[in-house]
């Protein structure tokens, strides 16, 4: 069995129609005219009313290789089946000691928006992929049998959130970065292609058709769904978005093999002191003419007599800047203009902005952009946690601000600000900068000079957590905070996250915590996704906090100031 390692940080795709396995539901249907080309089950529900869980593999079956793909089936790999929902867990580690929580009737709705992160879309076909890192040396996030279908994740998510905004409207929405693996423009045009509702081609260098006919394996171009227009959506930059693999500035080397044909040679970039500069390996990468996504490609050099292998070779697989990679968040016509972003950012690559989500409701969102800079010091990768003075000195003054006048605020980033490390694990290469402006202790202890910030929201290290950021003084509860982070949409357990805030009739404020499985009709790209997303975390054994299914939802109660409960008596729409 393989073991998850340090290894890179995140994401990939992966293969063909096979109905998921233990899945129950309608069977597959004709798009209706002018609708989606691959429609999701019309049973849509969080993890509230029932989860997604996991069947073990049986005790007879072999171990597979994660690039078995053809023998999960036969074996009992990824199967699952539905559960029971979850509950609310309501959490009180902020409130003072002795409270005793109020009726939860007489309440007010201030806020509801849904939050995405570590979507990953990924150029499976590229030969400057990580494969071999996963195919051989148990990295999930270098190779994944998920691999083929990340755009196809993405659109039944945008679907499923379509269909709970009928029931109960989103004010907006956000993502909370990683939207792409490896930088590449193709896989950003894919992305912002689905968010968009256009017609997307998921296929790069040579056009390949691996089962003759459209819209019947991973390669066929198709209509995506869009986000319901009426749905505000606003981007986070992630480590990914703008650095190689979601480790370092790419180099002449990585460069070439992006837009070449020759597959990228590497060594261990992770024990190697020479990084990138390291040699021994062909990365490989996956054969998009074939079924299940064959990985070619790969192997020591030696393995290779004839020289490097090929691909064919796409110029749209070149690598996007922090600034490039801005601008083409301005080219969507969905709203709001550049979400986020706008025409000065494609300049300077100031990627930190806010916004007020209702004009009747006193709620600052703060979206912070806390990846590092290209000219950082090096630390093994450039996956850290990091603000430079700029960016603090600008978060200060939105929380000024935003306190001064009386207003909640949410801070939304890439990279969590408190990690529950492991210094063996993944949490390594994911904590806060040694190099940063201001380090973590000292950035929480600023945060906590702010009695109307709420929470914390992020992604990055694909689990869904709650950790609570208690106040330093236990007669003011009200100056911490929560930090809640959400789970990606590629790996297990491929869900994105409800928030809703909400005003009680005991003066405090709870946050409503809610996971959400995408609704995936039988048969289709995303369900097959799910089931060699489960197979995969078998196989790598990869963690996932809140087994078995991987959700948790809370209700989250923070203490109000006098000021703010006085303001909040005055606002909001009644449940």
């Amino acid at each position: 069995m393989y073991n998850s390692k340090v290894g890179a940080i995140l994401a990939l795709l992966l293969v063909v129609f096979i109905t998921a396995a233990g899945c129950t539901g309608p069977g597959s249907q004709l798009p209706e005219e002018g609708g989606p080309d691959y429609p999701i089950d019309s049973l849509v529900l969080t993890t509230v009313d029932r989860t997604v869980l996991p069947v073990p593999v049986p005790l007879t079956s072999p171990a597979l290789n994660p690039d078995q793909v053809a023998n999960f089936s036969e074996y009992g790999y990824g199967v699952w089946e539905f559960g029971e929902g979850l509950g609310y867990e309501k959490r009180l580690d902020l409130m003072p000691d002795g409270y005793t929580p109020g009726s939860d009737t007489n309440t007010k709705k201030l806020l509801t928006f849904f939050a995405m992160s570590d979507i990953h879309i990924t150029d499976k076909e590229s030969p400057g992929q990580v494969v071999y890192y996963g195919y051989k040396w148990g990295v999930i996030s270098g190779y994944s049998p998920a691999m083929l279908y990340t755009t196809h994740v993405l659109d039944a998510a945008v679907q499923t959130v379509n269909a709970l905004h009928k029931e109960d409207p989103f004010d907006f929405g956000i993502f909370l970065g990683d939207a792409i693996n490896s930088g590449q423009y193709n896989e950003l045009r894919w992305y912002i292609d689905v968010l968009d509702g256009r017609t997307v081609n998921p296929d790069s260098g040579d056009r390949d058709d691996p089962i003759p006919g459209p819209l019947n394996d991973y390669q066929d171009q198709y209509r995506a769904a869009g986000l319901d227009e009426s749905i505000r959506w606003y981007q986070a930059l992630g480590n990914h978005d703008h650095f190689w693999m979601g480790l370092f500035p790419p180099d002449d080397h990585v460069n070439s093999a992006l837009t070449g044909n020759a597959v990228l040679e590497l060594g261990n970039i992770f024990s190697d002191p020479r990084q990138l500069k390291s040699r021994g390996f062909y990365m490989g990468a996956i054969d998009g003419r074939t079924p299940y996504g064959d990985i070619i490609g790969a192997g020591p050099v030696t393995d290779f007599p004839d020289g490097a292998p090929t691909v064919p070779a796409d110029q749209n697989r070149s690598f996007l800047s922090r600034t490039e990679g801005i601008g083409e968040f301005l080219d969507s016509p969905s709203s709001p203009k550049g979400h986020g972003f706008n025409q000065s950012d494609r300049t300077t690559g100031f990627a930190c902005y806010s916004f007020e989500p209702r004009s009747d409701v006193p709620i600052k969102v703060i979206v912070l952009d806390d990846t590092q800079r290209d000219d950082d010091p090096g630390e093994g990768s450039s996956g850290f946690g990091s603000i430079d003075q700029e960016r603090y000195d600008w978060l200060v003054q939105e929380l000024e601000s935003g306190q001064a006048e009386g207003k909640l605020m949410i801070i939304a980033a890439h990279i969590p600000i408190v990690i529950q490390e492991d210094e063996a694990g993944l949490s390594s290469l994911m904590k806060w900068s040694q190099y940063a402006a201001v380090s973590d202790v000292d950035l929480i202890a600023k945060l906590q000079t702010y009695p109307n910030l709420m929470v914390w929201i992020s992604g990055h290290r694909h689990q869904n957590t709650v950790i609570p950021i208690k106040s330093p003084d236990v007669d003011r509860p009200e100056l911490g905070f929560w930090q809640v982070e959400t789970a990606s949409l590629r790996e297990f357990p491929q869900q994105f996250r409800i928030f809703e805030v909400v005003y009680n009739g005991d003066d405090t404020v709870s946050i409503f915590a809610t996971n959400v499985d995408p609704a995936v009709r039988d048969g289709s790209p995303a369900a097959q996704s799910r089931s060699y997303a489960i197979a995969a975390q078998q196989i790598f054994q990869s963690p996932v906090e809140m087994k078995p299914s991987g959700a948790y939802n809370a209700e989250l109660v923070l203490q109000l100031t006098p000021e703010m409960q006085e303001i909040l008596q005055k606002t909001g729409r009644d449940l």
